[in-house]
């Protein structure tokens, strides 16, 4: 599908574009390329058999078929489906929904069908619930909505381990619910658990209920897993074709293999993102000028933030890496942050996200007649000022020299999100390669849960010299109100 792919653009990186102070030579972007072009063979070999083969996902057929299976299974039944899940087992659920179905898509009924145009007209998916938090004012209020509403509900739990506190509480409150109204036995019949093929709690809960399941697969960690079981069961349910989502995803698998590297839009991403952080612009920026890829700014953040925020190198010394992923949405955010953007810190990497083709046009009328300073607009589609708008501040920042990267989409579907998330998963690859970090581990992740364990009187030994019960006095004491300290 050539007419369809996505495309890299970085001219206004370029020296010539933003000044040599703050953009790149073209003798620098030959340095880069050097320096990344030998780390291809490692990154292709390490997506499909090394710490993360998250490379595999496209190209294993089992893994559609067994979705496929399932929501072939639970989908005729059902009006309302839940995901409870946080971190990787959430937020491409959640990016996937809005880019590939409607904004409407929960509320009405005609639009859970597809397009008008498709013929057939499909059954109409089920609305989607991610619950990735444990507010209880959210959850509670949600559980007062789908309470007379659960014979036609599916919950999918998802959690490799089961053990992650925000997820296993959930499902806990929801398993009594659904075995007080239908018996135990029946539980099987509107639950899904996505979790460990073998080991775990969550398996052994699946197991001794007799719950239908998915795999977490191994060797792909949760911010890698959107493409498995973790992401397609959800979109599939919705209707959206994974199919294609795997197919894009395939292709762009291909190009991010490329040896050359000016062909290569992984590796020039991953280059150009480690020549500004090693130059002190240490915060990377998504701004899409499309609502539908909103929440894949949010997807980008853990990728980023969690592959490539490390204490110690491979050599295991003491570095503190890490560029800071920020979120922004054009042309919203015009209005809230560019000022700090182009007046702030010169310490920024902007990476703008352009559709052409929207799928719809909506025309602008012709102004009040006690308004002619507004005919500019007349007879315009919402879509072109919406890419006149993303131009526009792309030239402001440039004329403020800050660096700006463009990721073009012909339109958004699932072919075309299937390259921007294989894309994006090879280019953190290559950047925790140039870093020279682990980038598929979190280790500073598991001091905040196990906390969390010790204050919820979790029982047993934190270590083998200290209680859980030692450790919730030892962090109370540390972070429990001072009266001294408080205004």
């Amino acid at each position: 599908m050539a007419d369809k792919q996505i495309q890299f653009y970085y001219k206004n990186v370029m020296a010539e574009a933003i000044g040599p102070e703050n953009g790149i030579t073209k003798e620098q972007l030959d340095g880069l390329a050097a320096k990344t072009t030998p780390l291809v063979p490692k990154i292709k070999d390490e997506i499909v058999s090394g710490n993360s083969r998250y490379g595999l996902l496209p190209t294993d057929p089992q893994i559609a078929k067994n979705v496929k299976k399932l929501v072939k299974q639970f989908k005729p039944k059902c009006e309302n489906l839940v995901v409870l899940g946080i971190g990787g087992s959430a937020l491409g659920n959640i990016a996937l929904q809005t880019a590939l179905n409607p904004y409407t898509y929960n509320l009405d009924n005609n639009k859970r069908k597809g397009p008008p145009s498709a013929r057939p007209r499909r059954q109409a998916g089920p609305r989607l619930f991610v619950f990735d938090n444990v507010d209880p004012a959210q959850f509670g209020s949600f559980l007062d909505f789908i309470t007379p509403r659960l014979g036609k509900t599916v919950f999918n739990v998802i959690s490799k381990s089961g053990q992650t506190a925000e997820t296993a509480s959930q499902f806990m409150i929801v398993q009594k619910m659904l075995e007080a109204r239908f018996g135990r036995d029946k539980l099987k019949e509107r639950v899904v658990a996505t979790t460990d093929l073998e080991k775990g709690t969550l398996r052994k809960i699946a197991t001794d209920a007799g719950l239908p399941t998915l795999v977490v697969p191994d060797g792909v960690g949760g911010r890698f897993s959107v493409l498995s079981a973790v992401g397609l069961f959800s979109a599939a349910m919705c209707g959206i074709n994974i199919d294609q989502l795997l197919a894009g995803a395939r292709d762009m698998h291909a190009r991010v293999i490329n040896p050359d590297f000016f062909k290569n839009p992984a590796a020039i991403n991953a280059a150009i993102q480690y020549h500004y952080y090693t130059r002190g612009k240490r915060i990377s920026v998504m701004m899409p000028y499309c609502y539908a890829l909103k929440d894949f700014a949010d997807w980008f953040r853990q990728l980023w933030a969690e592959s490539l925020g490390k204490r110690y190198d491979l050599k295991g010394q003491e570095v503190f890496v890490g560029p800071t992923p920020v979120k922004a949405l054009g042309a919203t955010d015009q209005h809230s942050q560019v000022q700090l953007y182009r007046e702030g810190p010169n310490d920024k990497v902007f990476t703008l996200l352009e559709v052409q083709d929207f799928g719809r046009k909506v025309r602008i009328p012709a102004p009040p007649k006690s308004a002619p300073e507004l005919a500019y607009l007349a007879k315009m589609d919402l879509g072109e000022l919406l890419n006149a708008e993303k131009k526009a501040t792309e030239f402001a920042l440039c004329a403020s020299n800050r660096p700006c990267l463009t990721i073009l989409f012909p339109k958004v579907d699932a072919y075309t999100v299937g390259q921007f998330i294989f894309l994006f998963e090879a280019t953190t690859s290559f950047a925790g390669a140039l870093l020279g970090v682990n980038t598929y581990d979190q280790p500073a992740v598991e001091l905040g849960k196990q906390a969390t364990f010790a204050l919820m009187g979790k029982a047993g030994q934190y270590t083998p010299d200290r209680s859980f019960a030692d450790f919730a006095a030892e962090i109370r004491a540390k972070t429990e109100f001072d009266a001294n300290f408080v205004i």
